[in-house]
């Protein structure tokens, strides 16, 4: 029997660049990626983007009345019950889509994902997880959270670390996830009081194949899989290596040599440049995962184009197909059931 086609909501409103770009990427998506894109907004705003494309029998449009601005933020979730973030999300909750792509107000769309879809049972807190390139060739790090919590307790670091080993194991193919908790030292006593007490968990949870504190350096080394943080690192690492991947991008332009000794150089780079934009461009990667809601979003950056949005289509469907969230409510629910064994346990030698 045939796999069924992934059906995915895009927030065809959200970004910078929205409509035009976002229905560029889905188009794309839906030609290469089989998957089904249900383009939620404004229908004559989409209708005229669309015009600019060879018609796909893969996209659907689902009305939605008007956006989330950057400027307004969260406060409007509740006043705009049909914006086009709730009504993607909606899509999802009533089983109608698989997945939401957003590159709207990340905060809104973390929000309507919280209220709408529902915290997975036995995570107390979402988690932004980022996919980053590593010295090493094919290999890729995820780092959680990049932005969902300012303020994290150790409890929440020690969720996101089993969150971001499934992910590794499963979409990311390592057998193995080597897990670090991201620190100003190697040593165990370094760190401040969320630092030495999340440590004290990780090394003690059988599930969590920690190997030790990841230094700035460490980050993109290749030496660990997964590395876990609060949100407000975490936000600043992924906007600091943005920046790195967009400085090292220009200054390869520019280093180029010039006239035709240029043309020919770039020619016979062509092969390798290509391959270093892939391994360093935010684009390519498409957008990170909110980890620990009931639903696979994927939050993208607000200025993405059209292959960030078709990267952050290929990120979704590989959670589908991977079964993200079925894993994760799996070993939550084991948790569960392995405390109250443990707990009757107890009681019963009493």
């Amino acid at each position: 029997m045939a796999a069924t086609r992934a059906r995915i909501a895009v927030d065809a409103m959200g970004g910078d660049h929205a409509p035009d770009e976002i229905v560029a990427g889905a188009i794309r998506a839906s030609e290469e990626l089989d998957v089904t894109i249900l383009l939620v907004g404004d229908r004559q705003q989409i209708e005229q983007s669309l015009q600019h494309h060879i018609q796909s029998p893969n996209i659907e449009i689902v009305e939605a009345d008007g956006a989330i601005s950057m400027e307004e933020g969260i406060t409007e979730l509740r006043r705009k019950p049909n914006a086009s973030i709730n009504v993607a999300m909606d899509l999802v909750k009533q089983n109608r889509a698989d997945a939401v792509v957003s590159a709207g107000h990340s905060g809104a769309a973390m929000a309507a994902a919280t209220l709408r879809l529902g915290r997975i049972k036995g995570i107390d807190r979402p988690a932004i997880g980022a996919v980053f390139p590593t010295m090493l060739a094919g290999k890729s790090v995820i780092i959680l959270d990049v932005g969902a919590n300012v303020d994290c307790r150790p409890k929440y670091l020690e969720q996101f670390a089993l969150m971001g080993t499934i992910y590794s194991e499963y979409v990311l193919g390592v057998e193995q996830p080597k897990v670090g908790l991201l620190n100003i030292g190697e040593e165990s006593t370094k760190g401040n009081d969320l630092a030495l007490q999340t440590y004290e968990l990780l090394e003690a949870n059988p599930k969590i194949p920690f190997i030790g504190n990841a230094e700035g350096r460490d980050v993109l080394s290749g030496r660990f899989d997964v590395i876990v943080c609060d949100g407000f690192v975490g936000n600043v690492l992924l906007k600091f290596a943005e920046a790195v991947g967009e400085i090292l991008l220009q200054i390869m332009r520019e280093e180029l040599p010039q006239g035709w000794r240029g043309k020919v150089g770039s020619s016979l780079l062509k092969p390798n440049l290509k391959r270093l934009k892939q391994r360093i461009d935010h684009a390519e990667h498409g957008g990170a995962l909110l980890f620990g809601v009931a639903g696979i979003c994927i939050i993208s950056h607000g200025s993405s184009q059209a292959p960030s949005i078709f990267n952050a289509i290929r990120l979704a469907k590989e959670a589908i197909s991977h079964q993200v969230i079925d894993r994760i409510q799996a070993d939550r629910k084991q948790t569960e059931e392995d405390g109250l064994a443990q707990s009757a346990t107890v009681n019963s030698e009493l």
